[in-house]
């Protein structure tokens, strides 16, 4: 079995459902991360996650600046694990992410007090390195 995420008529993702059901979860857990809805619907009933393509984009640009922002490992190893992902479905709906080409200042939550590990620059590649990786793993 296996569901699908869809922006209308556009088909972005069809994962085994033991995926989308984790996805849809970890989406749910990052609202209030990113501090706005994610776009995506409930199931249908069909086997289908309806995505406002729009409010998604907005989502996953919060949490990736929020990600770009901190030097928090744990933190950064948690959005690391979801936004690759995203960040696929987000370009396959023809939308893009603000936050990886913008300059990103260090923020003063979620600080680790340990050697500095901030380098949005590195992380930014590394966002793009994995996000690649994903869109060849992620069928539609």
């Amino acid at each position: 079995m296996s569901q699908h995420f869809q922006a209308g008529d556009r088909v972005l993702w069809n994962p085994a459902t033991t995926v989308a059901t984790l996805f849809v979860r970890m989406t749910e857990a990052m609202v209030e991360v990113a501090g706005r809805p994610s776009g995506v619907g409930p199931d249908t009933g069909r086997d289908e996650y309806d995505i406002d393509p729009d409010t998604f984009a907005a989502f996953v640009n919060a949490l990736t600046a929020r990600y770009l922002s901190t030097n928090h490992p744990v933190l950064t190893a948690m959005l690391a694990g979801y936004l690759p992902t995203a960040l696929v479905l987000v370009e396959r709906s023809g939308r893009d992410v603000p936050a990886l080409a913008e300059a990103v200042s260090r923020h003063d939550r979620d600080i680790a007090l340990h050697p500095d590990a901030f380098d949005p620059d590195a992380d930014r590649h590394r966002l793009r390195v994995l996000a690649a990786q994903h869109a060849r793993s992620v069928p539609t």
